[in-house]
């Protein structure tokens, strides 16, 4: 871990409270250069936008892409509260980012680290760094407080 991962996870946690108050998952992504500067962000917006990849990850990814006016993310950070699905770990390798932390694990549908390990598979042409817990505990509890709402609203 960098130092300034903490410091990164916690703009993420941010974009995932935007989802939270709108009642979307609350998963948040930013991207940021080599200077530390912030490319783009993203939250969920599944339900707002009716589009089963409107995940946090590629909408920071596409912000980024059209930000720079180039589909290689070579030299970006992508920072997410919760471990990446099989979708947005494609879009990671497609896309070329260097690197990927990421908070909370996803032992349902992670495709980092729980179920799959899509980031570090030897026959794809690009394997990201990867740090994964950072700020783990306040990502999921997130998560966990997101889910236990609507449990108890149904």
């Amino acid at each position: 871990m960098r130092e300034d991962d903490t410091h990164y996870m916690k703009m993420a946690l941010m974009e995932a409270r935007r989802a939270y108050a709108l009642a979307e998952v609350p998963i948040g992504a930013i991207i940021i250069d080599e200077e530390g500067e912030l490319v783009a962000t993203g939250y969920n917006r599944r339900e707002i936008d009716n589009d089963a990849t409107a995940h946090a990850e590629m909408i920071a990814i596409k912000s980024a892409c059209e930000k720079l006016n180039r589909w290689r993310l070579t030299g970006l950070t992508l920072y997410v509260t919760i471990e990446p699905c099989p979708m947005c770990a494609g879009a990671i390798i497609m896309s070329r980012l260097s690197r990927v932390v990421y908070g909370g694990y996803d032992v349902k549908a992670g495709a980092v680290d729980s179920l799959f390990n899509v980031l570090s598979h030897p026959g794809l042409n690009h394997q990201p760094d990867v740090t994964a817990g950072v700020l783990a505990e306040e990502c999921a509890d997130l998560m966990k407080k997101f889910f236990r709402e609507r449990r108890q609203a149904k």
